[in-house]
C-alpha cells in the first residue's frame, strides 16, 4: 500500500523572530531600534504575515495528506521522501535553498508578502495553495510544472553539490583564490571580457582529455572566484556580473539547458593570465577548475554552511546538473 502525500512546508525564521532571539523581549528589541531610529512595527507586521501564511497553507493540506514542516537551517538534515510535495512559504531565495536537497518532488511556492518579494519562484498566495496541492499529485507533475536548470559541482574524490541559482568557487574569506581553468566536452564557450565567442561555437584551440572529450588548455588563474549560474540564477549575482562588464553573452532562459560562467576580479601576472574570464556551458561540456591555493570552498545559492572544501591539487568539475527542479506553474 502507497503512502498518502506529504506536504513539507519549508519556511525561515523571521527578522522579527531574530530580534527576540537576539535581544530576549519584544520591549528589548524594540529600544534596540528605536535607539537607531527605526521601528520595530514594519518588522512586527511582516512576521505575522508570514505566521497567517503559513497557518492557511497548512490548514489547505487535504485531511488525507500527512503534514511535516522544516525551517531553513535544518533542510540539510532533513529527509524528502518520493511521495513529497514541496510548499515553500516566504521569500524566492528560500526556494533556492531547498531546491539542492530534492530528487525530482513538485515545489509550489507561495509568497506571504506580495510586492516585497520579486515572486520570481514565489509565484502564488496562500489561498490558492489547496488547489495547487491537489493538482500536483493528480497531475503527478506532468502539466503545469516549470522544469528549471540546476548547477551540479562534482569533486575527484566525489563530493557533489547542486545548486538553483549559481554555485561559487573561490576563497572563503577575501584572499586571492589560486587555481587552474579549463572548459570540457560540447560547445562551451569562452572568451575574455568584451570579446567572448559566440555561445554556439566550439574552442578552437585544445587537447584532448582523459575521457577523450575536447579541452581547451588550462589557463593559471589569480582572483576573487568563479561564479558559474543557470538561468533562473541570471536574475540575481549572475546578472550582476554580466551587467558590470557589459557582457555580450546572452544569458540561459531558467529552463535552457545552459549555463554561464564569469571568473571574478582575474589578475594578470607573469604566471597567471586573463584570456578566459566569462563563456556558456552546454549540457555536454563542463568547467573543470583544479586548485592551487590552499583552501577553496564551493557552495550554492549563499548556503555557506553547507560548503564543499577544496585543497591543493583537488580538481572540481562544474556542469549543468541531471536533475532539474520541478516547480509548479
Amino acid at each position: 500500500m502507497s503512502l498518502a502525500p506529504r506536504a513539507v512546508l519549508v519556511h525561515r525564521v523571521t527578522e522579527y523572530e531574530g530580534l527576540l532571539a537576539r535581544h530576549g523581549t519584544h520591549g528589548q528589541a524594540e529600544f534596540f531600534l528605536s535607539s537607531r531610529g527605526r521601528s520595530i512595527e514594519e518588522v512586527q507586521r511582516r512576521h505575522e504575515r508570514n505566521l497567517r501564511g503559513l497557518a492557511e497553507v497548512a490548514a489547505a493540506v487535504p485531511l488525507s495528506w500527512r503534514q511535516a514542516r522544516v525551517e531553513r537551517a535544518d533542510l540539510d538534515r532533513f529527509l524528502f521522501g518520493p511521495e513529497d510535495v514541496v510548499v515553500v512559504v516566504g521569500q524566492d531565495g528560500l526556494v533556492a535553498n531547498a531546491a539542492k536537497y530534492l530528487d525530482g518532488q513538485p515545489v509550489v511556492g507561495i509568497d506571504t508578502d506580495p510586492g516585497r518579494n520579486p515572486g520570481v519562484l514565489v509565484r502564488h498566495r496562500a489561498a490558492d495553495a489547496g488547489a495547487l496541492l491537489r493538482s500536483a499529485v493528480a497531475s503527478a507533475g506532468r502539466t503545469g510544472v516549470d522544469a528549471l536548470t540546476m548547477a551540479e559541482a562534482v569533486t575527484d574524490d566525489g563530493q557533489r553539490l547542486l545548486a538553483l541559482n549559481e554555485i561559487y568557487l573561490g576563497p572563503p574569506t577575501h584572499q586571492t583564490a589560486r587555481y587552474t581553468l579549463a572548459v570540457e566536452g560540447g560547445t562551451g564557450s569562452m572568451g575574455p571580457t568584451g570579446s567572448a565567442e559566440s555561445a554556439v561555437s566550439a574552442e578552437p584551440t585544445g587537447v584532448r582529455g582523459a575521457t577523450g572529450a575536447t579541452r581547451s588548455a588550462p589557463e593559471p588563474q589569480a582572483s576573487s572566484g568563479v561564479l558559474v549560474g543557470t538561468g533562473t540564477g541570471a536574475t540575481g549575482w549572475l546578472r550582476s556580473l554580466w551587467h558590470e562588464r557589459s557582457s555580450p553573452l546572452a544569458l540561459p532562459a531558467p529552463t535552457a539547458r545552459r549555463l554561464a560562467w564569469f571568473v571574478r576580479e582575474a589578475w594578470p601576472s607573469p604566471t597567471t593570465g586573463t584570456t578566459r574570464v566569462e563563456g556558456v556551458l552546454d549540457a555536454a561540456s563542463s568547467l573543470h577548475l583544479t586548485v592551487e591555493s590552499d583552501r577553496l570552498v564551493a557552495f550554492g545559492d549563499g548556503m555557506e554552511s553547507d560548503a564543499l572544501d577544496l585543497a591543493w591539487g583537488q580538481t572540481v568539475r562544474v556542469g549543468v546538473a541531471g536533475t532539474a527542479l520541478r516547480l509548479v506553474g
